[in-house]
């Protein structure tokens, strides 16, 4: 017997949960793509793309998911020849150094592993060691959306700045826009990629690259620049076919529209953040309680100033967050997600780990609702765990809300 009919919650770290009004703005007819109501909403993205990245500087938007973005990025920001320096934290740091690789730029990595924070020392190692300055950039996730590592970037900046390295700064916010703090600007980062999918509460499809001007100026010369990819166009278009290089993603901006209306001017970036953090709270006071009562429940990133504030990512021990997800999506309605990269799906390993999203369009009883049916499901898989988990993620909300 199942109990999953009704509304499902797609707990998974993107597509995220979509507000009703997203959609009912993307519910209409096609609209004239060459003037009117169209072109004129437009005009009003740019300067709320820009708060929300915290920024003033320029955006380009791509008609892409995020390792579209990363291309972007990629052929914006290098030439053959040239050399990066890539942080990873988990599997999306190390997706993004192997599409810079791929491109014919030579890639360092520093990789820190599956659940440990940026090593700051072997950072300024890495850096001074660079005496011809041959890297172009430092890349990094902000929240890798594998490992849910969350990367201190002021620090990073401050490394950088203190070695007195100017390679340009690149930071990922997929994972992380709209859900975590964030300001461009004033942590000093040059290019910036995020996409529609999570923070941002819109369909996958669109993604954007916010560029400084110094990097405009550094990577003039860069010669991986298609047409199709030049961020030149789009953030200074002199038609409207050129922030798309062709047909606009319509619908796509129609819900872009309702869903920073609501970010920004209806909840206020301060108050997403603080609500993300809530969010996250309770879902490591869960965690931390049935923890104890079972050593293979465990948070992937031991210390809470290293973890994501959108997506957490826990192990369970082998089968059992399998047959947890299976349990909670089948039988409760809730779809948690993949334990990605933490072990090779044909590794027996791999059936041990998941992730919790709590990113976007997500609220207290979305969260709490999505813990109780966890519970539940331990309880009807004989799965070990401690007691008052679910009093003690209440308990934060509690605290939270006053």
């Amino acid at each position: 017997m199942t109990l999953a009919h009704g509304r499902p919650y797609l707990a998974i770290p993107g597509p995220s949960v979509m507000p009703d009004r997203v959609l009912s703005a993307m519910h209409r007819a096609a609209p004239n793509i060459y003037d009117g109501a169209l072109p004129e909403m437009v005009e009003t993205l740019w300067p709320d793309l820009r708060r929300v990245a915290g920024t003033t500087q320029n955006v380009a938007l791509y008609i892409a998911n995020g390792h579209g973005v990363w291309e972007a990025a990629n052929m914006n920001l290098f030439s053959r020849g040239d050399r990066a320096l890539v942080l990873a934290t988990g599997r999306f740091g190390l997706s993004w150094a192997e599409s810079v690789r791929a491109l014919g730029v030579e890639v360092e990595v520093l990789d820190f592993g599956k659940s440990a924070p940026v090593d700051f020392a072997q950072v300024e190692a890495a850096l001074r060691a660079d005496a011809a300055h041959r890297y172009k950039a430092v890349l990094t996730t902000h929240v890798d959306t594998a490992s849910t590592v969350r990367t201190d970037i002021p620090r990073l900046r401050a490394v950088m700045d203190s070695v007195g390295h100017p390679a340009l700064l690149a930071v990922d916010c997929i994972a992380s826009l709209g859900c975590d703090e964030f300001h461009m600007d004033a942590w000093g980062v040059d290019v910036l990629v995020a996409a529609s999918q999570k923070g941002l509460m819109v369909p996958p499809g669109i993604g954007f690259v916010w560029f400084s001007e110094k990097a405009r100026e550094r990577c003039r010369a860069s010669d991986l620049r298609t047409p199709y990819w030049d961020w030149t166009p789009r953030a200074d278009a002199a038609e409207f076919w050129q922030y798309w290089n062709g047909t606009a993603p319509t619908h796509h901006l129609f819900g872009l529209r309702e869903s920073l209306t609501m970010l920004l001017d209806e909840e206020g970036l301060p108050a997403v953040w603080h609500r993300h953090e809530v969010l996250a709270q309770a879902v490591w006071a869960a965690f931390d309680r049935w923890s104890a009562g079972n050593p293979d429940i465990a948070l992937n990133v031991a210390d809470p100033a290293h973890r994501g504030r959108s997506v957490t990512a826990a192990r369970l021990g082998a089968p059992h967050a399998t047959r947890l997800r299976e349990w909670t999506e089948h039988k409760g309605g809730v779809t948690l997600g993949i334990g990605l990269g933490m072990a090779a799906p044909n590794d027996p390993a791999y059936h041990g780990f998941l992730r919790v999203a709590h990113m976007g369009h997500v609220n207290a009883h979305m969260t709490l609702g999505a813990l109780a049916v966890m519970e539940a499901g331990m309880t009807a898989l004989s799965i070990p765990f401690g007691p008052g988990a679910l009093s003690a993620a209440a308990a934060v909300v509690a605290e939270g809300a006053r």
